[in-house]
């Protein structure tokens, strides 16, 4: 039964995906004073059930991938049901953004034209690794903490930047890029047919682990400097210890890879994206509760 999309959009939006990205919006409420509910909720709502469901399906109208892609072992032939469904759901989550205030709403218009830039073919941002890689790392990340904790806490963009504030943008930003590679190792095959050079592809597979690790470090360094600078050191040591089973399924992952090459595949892609993106989402959860 069709419910205003086909079965073959909705899959394609990959709502479940927004899961994984929903630790910067945790991450930026818990940190952000006195917040506005009313905004918190519509915030939410926008970026992880508008924007990002809509960015998904945009990327796949103009992908056209045969092979598996997150989430979607097997993905169904796009339509352009899927193309107008996605700038339906822009459309919609750009409305609701002005609810929550202009400077969100330009936010979120910002975002999408990025979006769109990343696929479309006239731009196609995604065949160029490094300027995708950045796009990705600074606006899935750091753009997304400092936006949303300026509209939910109703403080004026402008004349928020801080040291604490510019840190931890930057905790979202190399968390969000430290797997962004390995969300492509296993597509290279693909990648390469359409002439998108993706970072993974340059750096390797075996690169990508590294430059994933590096990444995750980094995240973790800034993290430590975050919370002593704050008097919040127990949140540090929360983290590593909340986090830990990623690290040792990732630590397990890249050793199986090392060896065969294979093992870089989507069922193991899948379940690091699993086991990472929750564990995170637990922690800045907890850390939130704890606030």
């Amino acid at each position: 039964m069709k419910i205003i999309f086909s079965k073959a959009t909705w899959l394609h939006f990959r709502f479940p995906f927004s899961l994984f990205l929903l630790p910067v919006f945790v991450f930026s409420i818990s940190q952000a004073p006195d917040i506005n509910t009313y905004k918190a909720w519509l915030a939410l709502i926008v970026w992880h059930l508008f924007v990002y469901p809509a960015s998904n399906g945009y990327n796949s109208y103009f992908d056209k991938d045969e092979g598996s892609i997150a989430l979607l072992k097997n993905p169904p032939k796009v339509s352009s049901e899927l193309y107008y469904g996605s700038i339906a759901l822009d459309i919609i989550g750009l409305i609701l953004a002005g609810f929550v205030g202009w400077n969100f709403m330009l936010a979120v218009f910002v975002y999408g034209l990025l979006s769109k830039a990343y696929s479309h073919p006239s731009v196609r941002l995604k065949k160029y690794p490094f300027l995708s890689f950045f796009v990705v790392f600074l606006f899935q990340g750091a753009f997304v903490y400092w936006t949303t904790f300026s509209a939910v806490s109703e403080s004026d963009f402008l004349y928020l930047w801080s040291y604490d504030f510019m840190l931890a943008g930057l905790i979202c930003s190399c968390l969000i890029g430290a797997s962004y590679p390995l969300t492509q190792v296993y597509q290279h095959d693909e990648d390469q047919k359409r002439g998108d050079r993706t970072l993974s592809i340059v750096l390797g597979i075996r690169g990508s682990f590294v430059f994933s690790a590096m990444l995750f470090s980094a995240a973790s360094l800034i993290m430590f400097i975050y919370w002593k600078d704050r008097g919040e050191i127990f949140n540090f040591w929360l983290f590593l210890t909340l986090v830990f089973p990623a690290f040792a399924f990732f630590s397990n992952w890249f050793y199986k890879v090392w060896n065969d090459e294979k093992q870089a595949n989507f069922i193991n892609m899948s379940r690091m994206t699993f086991v990472s993106g929750l564990l995170i989402l637990v922690y800045f959860v907890v850390v939130w509760h704890l606030k």
